[in-house]
């Protein structure tokens, strides 16, 4: 029998005053919330003149909007559906090419456990749609051939393609890039603080009041808990688990988080949460560290200096890296 649950689209709670899943804006705040990007994308600002919060906050959901057509592989129009589409090298805009140099960074770093290539793998699996299946060995490993660190390269703005067959996807780093760009409109205009969320890709800019964002970890067994808290200023914060995009079938759990050695989903974690400096990079990352699992995870994450994790590995058990800790408040239980 298969089943399907609907794509979650909070993956962090924001939690405040006892209230979480959404942030209540104070006084001077403004929440705005639009669907883009295939989630739900939520801001919440202020600004010392209150006159010009409101184009603040239309400029970064405009900074969004752009790079969404820059970078949705269902708009045959964008860079990433004409380099899926290209037999060998293609010439894309500035922003996709950072996003495509980080990606590749990562996946090197990695060992490939992060990759750019895995567009046709997931499209086979089809859990960004609504019939999602377990696909055969054989089609899974031709959709494996030709993947990996080296299938792309970078030159300047021209990328190449290793196999003219190659399917691209940035899902795993375009989002986190959309929201570190929409966090620098924000400051261009003046922000100085914003909380600013796609689907758990999450940005927290200042402070709120006199302290800093205190962000929830949604527990990825149970549904409507958080596992644990963390308060955090200027500092992304990002989660993957198996819990966002899923279906089972006879008794097995099916995600969207796919190692690209086996093709398929991976199953060393439950979720990972990576705190960093740049969505783009945490996004990535945490992606990273759920195919590696606990032990390989901190390894790799040990090379970013000043990122910090907390991996839940596949039994449930807690695998913070040595700077969690001072980032969760002293009245929290969770950890």
């Amino acid at each position: 029998m298969l089943r399907s649950r609907p794509f979650i689209l909070v993956l962090l709670a924001l939690v405040l005053a006892g209230t979480w899943w959404r942030l209540q804006p104070e006084p001077g705040q403004l929440r705005e919330v639009r669907l883009l990007l295939g989630t739900t994308i939520e801001i919440v600002a202020e600004h010392p003149d209150a006159d010009r919060l409101e184009d603040a906050v239309a400029a970064a959901f405009d900074e969004i909007q752009r790079l969404e057509w820059l970078m949705d592989p269902q708009r045959p129009d964008s860079d990433v559906a004409r380099l899926s589409a290209t037999e060998k090298s293609l010439k894309v805009a500035p922003e996709t090419a950072r996003v495509v140099e980080l990606g590749l960074d990562v996946a090197r770093r990695s060992d490939g456990a992060f990759d750019l290539s895995l567009g046709r793998l997931k499209a086979l699996w089809g859990l960004d749609g609504s019939t999602p299946q377990v696909p055969g060995a054989q089609e899974i490993a031709a959709a494996l051939q030709g993947i990996g660190p080296e299938a792309l390269q970078l030159e300047g703005l021209e990328i190449l393609k290793s196999d003219p067959g190659l399917s691209i996807d940035l899902g795993g780093v375009a989002k986190g890039f959309a929201v570190d760009r929409a966090v620098a409109v924000l400051g261009e205009h003046g922000v100085t603080s914003a909380a600013v969320n796609a689907g758990g890709d999450m940005y927290l800019l200042g402070s709120r009041g006199k302290r800093p964002w205190r962000i929830g970890i949604q527990h990825p067994r149970k549904s409507g808990a958080v596992l644990t808290s963390v308060e955090a200023s200027n500092l992304a914060v990002v989660t993957s688990g198996d819990y966002e995009r899923f279906f089972e079938q006879d008794g097995r759990r099916y995600h969207h988080l796919f190692d690209p050695q086996s093709g398929y989903p991976a199953d060393a974690c439950q979720s990972v949460t990576v705190l960093a400096d740049s969505v783009a990079l945490a996004d990535a990352l945490a992606t990273a560290l759920f195919v590696l699992g606990p032990e390989r995870g901190l390894e790799l994450l040990s090379a970013y200096a000043g990122v910090e994790a907390l991996i839940i590995a596949g039994d449930g058990r807690m695998h913070p890296s040595s700077g969690w800790k001072t980032f969760v408040p002293s009245d929290d239980s969770g950890s």
